[in-house]
Protein backbone atom coordinates (compact mmCIF):
# COMPACT_ATOMS: atom_id res chain seq x y z
CA UNK A 1 0.00 0.00 0.00
CA UNK A 2 1.75 3.89 -0.63
CA UNK A 3 1.87 5.86 1.73
CA UNK A 4 -0.28 8.42 2.47
CA UNK A 5 0.79 11.80 0.79
CA UNK A 6 0.56 15.00 3.38
CA UNK A 7 0.31 18.26 2.50
CA UNK A 8 1.30 22.08 3.96
CA UNK A 9 -1.63 24.41 2.80
CA UNK A 10 -1.18 27.76 4.02
CA UNK A 11 -4.06 30.57 3.91
CA UNK A 12 -6.55 27.64 3.13
CA UNK A 13 -9.60 28.95 4.81
CA UNK A 14 -10.92 30.22 1.92
CA UNK A 15 -9.93 31.51 -1.74
CA UNK A 16 -7.80 29.60 -3.89
CA UNK A 17 -6.25 27.95 -0.40
CA UNK A 18 -9.64 26.31 0.23
CA UNK A 19 -10.29 25.23 -3.63
CA UNK A 20 -6.97 23.16 -3.51
CA UNK A 21 -7.15 21.55 -0.29
CA UNK A 22 -10.29 20.56 -0.98
CA UNK A 23 -9.45 18.50 -4.45
CA UNK A 24 -6.03 16.86 -2.42
CA UNK A 25 -8.39 16.31 0.44
CA UNK A 26 -10.56 14.11 -2.48
CA UNK A 27 -7.26 12.32 -3.47
CA UNK A 28 -6.63 11.21 -0.50
CA UNK A 29 -4.19 13.39 0.55
CA UNK A 30 -3.00 14.36 4.88
CA UNK A 31 -3.79 18.63 5.21
CA UNK A 32 -1.72 20.54 7.34
CA UNK A 33 -3.49 23.79 6.51
CA UNK A 34 -3.69 27.28 8.60
CA UNK A 35 -4.85 30.78 8.35
CA UNK A 36 -4.93 33.91 10.80
CA UNK A 37 -8.74 33.31 11.43
CA UNK A 38 -9.63 30.16 13.73
CA UNK A 39 -13.23 30.37 13.31
CA UNK A 40 -13.13 30.36 9.32
CA UNK A 41 -9.98 27.87 9.45
CA UNK A 42 -12.11 25.13 11.73
CA UNK A 43 -15.16 25.26 9.33
CA UNK A 44 -12.76 24.53 6.31
CA UNK A 45 -10.90 22.23 8.59
CA UNK A 46 -15.07 20.16 9.20
CA UNK A 47 -15.42 20.44 5.51
CA UNK A 48 -12.09 19.18 4.28
CA UNK A 49 -11.97 16.42 7.04
CA UNK A 50 -14.99 14.46 5.22
CA UNK A 51 -12.94 12.99 2.35
CA UNK A 52 -9.10 14.10 3.62
CA UNK A 53 -7.07 11.03 5.19
CA UNK A 54 -6.65 13.85 7.90
CA UNK A 55 -7.33 17.69 8.38
CA UNK A 56 -5.09 18.94 10.91
CA UNK A 57 -5.91 23.25 11.23
CA UNK A 58 -3.04 25.54 12.81
CA UNK A 59 -3.94 29.21 12.92
CA UNK A 60 -1.66 31.64 13.00
CA UNK A 61 0.12 34.21 11.18
CA UNK A 62 2.84 32.92 8.58
CA UNK A 63 5.02 35.38 10.02
CA UNK A 64 5.20 33.99 13.10
CA UNK A 65 8.48 31.55 13.66
CA UNK A 66 6.74 30.03 16.23
CA UNK A 67 3.28 29.19 14.09
CA UNK A 68 5.69 28.07 11.35
CA UNK A 69 7.59 25.69 13.30
CA UNK A 70 3.81 24.11 15.14
CA UNK A 71 2.90 23.58 11.03
CA UNK A 72 5.94 21.81 9.96
CA UNK A 73 5.71 19.92 13.06
CA UNK A 74 1.95 19.07 12.73
CA UNK A 75 3.14 18.17 9.37
CA UNK A 76 5.82 15.24 10.45
CA UNK A 77 8.56 13.41 9.29
CA UNK A 78 7.43 13.46 5.81
CA UNK A 79 6.29 16.42 3.49
CA UNK A 80 5.08 15.91 -0.04
CA UNK A 81 4.23 19.17 -0.88
CA UNK A 82 4.17 23.16 0.45
CA UNK A 83 1.93 25.33 -1.13
CA UNK A 84 2.90 28.70 -0.22
CA UNK A 85 -0.70 30.81 -0.41
CA UNK A 86 -0.62 32.72 2.32
CA UNK A 87 -0.01 36.50 1.59
CA UNK A 88 -1.86 39.97 1.94
CA UNK A 89 -2.37 42.62 -0.57
CA UNK A 90 -0.63 45.28 1.68
CA UNK A 91 -1.73 49.11 1.99
CA UNK A 92 -5.44 49.97 0.26
CA UNK A 93 -6.68 52.18 -1.09
CA UNK A 94 -3.61 50.90 -3.74
CA UNK A 95 -1.09 53.94 -3.35
CA UNK A 96 1.96 55.22 -5.82
CA UNK A 97 5.08 53.60 -4.66
CA UNK A 98 5.70 58.06 -4.34
CA UNK A 99 3.12 57.34 -1.46
CA UNK A 100 3.85 54.05 -0.45
CA UNK A 101 3.85 53.62 3.53
CA UNK A 102 7.12 52.03 4.19
CA UNK A 103 6.17 50.43 7.32
CA UNK A 104 3.20 48.77 5.47
CA UNK A 105 5.47 47.58 2.70
CA UNK A 106 7.93 45.71 5.20
CA UNK A 107 4.90 43.85 6.26
CA UNK A 108 3.98 43.11 2.98
CA UNK A 109 7.53 41.67 2.30
CA UNK A 110 7.35 39.60 5.63
CA UNK A 111 4.34 37.98 5.04
CA UNK A 112 4.08 37.37 1.25
CA UNK A 113 8.30 36.80 0.95
CA UNK A 114 10.13 35.76 3.86
CA UNK A 115 7.63 34.09 5.57
CA UNK A 116 7.40 31.77 2.60
CA UNK A 117 10.97 31.50 2.37
CA UNK A 118 11.53 30.94 6.11
CA UNK A 119 8.25 27.65 5.91
CA UNK A 120 10.51 26.45 2.98
CA UNK A 121 14.27 26.28 5.39
CA UNK A 122 12.24 24.36 8.00
CA UNK A 123 10.26 21.97 5.80
CA UNK A 124 13.54 20.71 3.54
CA UNK A 125 14.91 18.57 5.84
CA UNK A 126 11.71 16.53 5.78
CA UNK A 127 10.91 16.80 2.54
CA UNK A 128 10.50 13.68 0.52
CA UNK A 129 12.26 12.99 -2.99
CA UNK A 130 10.36 14.65 -6.06
CA UNK A 131 8.25 16.81 -3.12
CA UNK A 132 6.81 19.77 -4.62
CA UNK A 133 7.34 23.50 -3.09
CA UNK A 134 4.36 25.62 -4.85
CA UNK A 135 4.65 29.21 -4.38
CA UNK A 136 1.46 31.24 -5.57
CA UNK A 137 2.45 34.44 -7.30
CA UNK A 138 0.87 36.66 -9.47
CA UNK A 139 1.18 39.15 -12.72
CA UNK A 140 1.99 41.75 -10.31
CA UNK A 141 4.93 40.26 -10.60
CA UNK A 142 5.64 40.54 -13.77
CA UNK A 143 3.78 43.55 -14.93
CA UNK A 144 3.82 47.61 -13.85
CA UNK A 145 0.35 47.85 -12.84
CA UNK A 146 -0.49 51.38 -11.00
CA UNK A 147 -0.80 50.83 -7.55
CA UNK A 148 0.51 47.12 -7.12
CA UNK A 149 4.12 48.20 -6.32
CA UNK A 150 4.19 46.97 -2.59
CA UNK A 151 2.55 43.80 -4.05
CA UNK A 152 4.21 43.33 -7.12
CA UNK A 153 7.68 43.53 -5.60
CA UNK A 154 6.93 41.12 -2.98
CA UNK A 155 5.56 38.71 -5.80
CA UNK A 156 8.51 39.04 -7.65
CA UNK A 157 10.99 38.06 -4.94
CA UNK A 158 9.30 35.24 -4.61
CA UNK A 159 9.84 34.33 -7.50
CA UNK A 160 13.45 35.11 -7.85
CA UNK A 161 13.67 33.07 -4.57
CA UNK A 162 11.45 29.98 -6.49
CA UNK A 163 14.07 30.39 -9.15
CA UNK A 164 17.01 30.23 -7.25
CA UNK A 165 15.87 27.58 -5.36
CA UNK A 166 14.72 25.86 -8.16
CA UNK A 167 18.32 25.36 -9.41
CA UNK A 168 19.85 24.95 -5.82
CA UNK A 169 17.81 21.68 -5.73
CA UNK A 170 17.05 19.86 -8.72
CA UNK A 171 16.36 17.04 -6.59
CA UNK A 172 12.69 18.79 -5.86
CA UNK A 173 10.19 20.67 -8.23
CA UNK A 174 9.64 24.10 -7.43
CA UNK A 175 7.13 25.97 -9.34
CA UNK A 176 6.35 30.15 -9.00
CA UNK A 177 2.42 29.89 -10.13
CA UNK A 178 0.29 32.67 -11.62
CA UNK A 179 -3.52 31.53 -11.08
CA UNK A 180 -4.39 34.41 -12.92
CA UNK A 181 -7.42 37.05 -11.77
CA UNK A 182 -9.86 35.43 -9.54
CA UNK A 183 -13.06 36.22 -7.77
CA UNK A 184 -11.49 36.36 -4.05
CA UNK A 185 -11.79 38.73 -1.03
CA UNK A 186 -7.81 40.20 -1.85
CA UNK A 187 -9.55 40.71 -5.23
CA UNK A 188 -12.47 42.68 -3.93
CA UNK A 189 -10.36 44.72 -1.69
CA UNK A 190 -8.13 45.90 -4.41
CA UNK A 191 -11.49 47.26 -6.24
CA UNK A 192 -13.69 48.73 -3.61
CA UNK A 193 -17.02 49.27 -4.30
CA UNK A 194 -16.53 47.49 -8.07
CA UNK A 195 -18.12 44.63 -9.32
CA UNK A 196 -15.77 41.71 -9.81
CA UNK A 197 -17.98 38.92 -10.28
CA UNK A 198 -17.02 38.62 -13.48
CA UNK A 199 -13.52 37.27 -12.65
CA UNK A 200 -13.37 33.44 -12.61
CA UNK A 201 -13.62 31.50 -8.80
CA UNK A 202 -10.50 30.49 -7.66
CA UNK A 203 -11.69 26.67 -8.55
CA UNK A 204 -10.84 27.32 -11.93
CA UNK A 205 -7.17 27.69 -11.22
CA UNK A 206 -7.22 24.28 -9.54
CA UNK A 207 -6.57 21.83 -12.45
CA UNK A 208 -3.78 23.78 -13.52
CA UNK A 209 -2.09 23.81 -10.30
CA UNK A 210 -2.74 19.66 -9.93
CA UNK A 211 -1.08 19.25 -12.96
CA UNK A 212 2.06 20.44 -11.24
CA UNK A 213 1.59 18.18 -8.07
CA UNK A 214 1.00 14.99 -9.79
CA UNK A 215 2.26 15.74 -12.96
CA UNK A 216 6.29 15.69 -14.59
CA UNK A 217 6.30 19.51 -14.97
CA UNK A 218 9.84 20.98 -14.69
CA UNK A 219 10.44 23.37 -11.96
CA UNK A 220 9.83 26.90 -13.19
CA UNK A 221 7.37 29.95 -13.43
CA UNK A 222 4.27 28.79 -14.96
CA UNK A 223 0.61 30.14 -14.88
CA UNK A 224 -2.40 27.62 -14.43
CA UNK A 225 -4.21 28.78 -17.29
CA UNK A 226 -1.67 27.88 -19.86
CA UNK A 227 -1.14 24.27 -17.71
CA UNK A 228 -4.85 23.43 -18.04
CA UNK A 229 -7.03 25.84 -19.76
CA UNK A 230 -10.62 26.13 -18.93
CA UNK A 231 -13.13 24.77 -21.86
CA UNK A 232 -15.40 27.66 -23.22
Amino acid sequence: MSQTRTAIVTGASRGLGLALAGALAQRGWRLVIDARGADDLEAARATLAQSAAEVVAVAGDVADAGHRGALVEAAGRRIDLLVNNASVLGATPLPALADYPLDALEQVLRINTIAPLALIQLALPRMAADARIVNITSDAAVAGYEGWGGYGASKAALEQLSNVLGAERPDLRVYAVDPGDMNTRMQQDAFPGEDISDRPPPQESVPGLLVLVEGDVPSGRHRTAALAPVAG
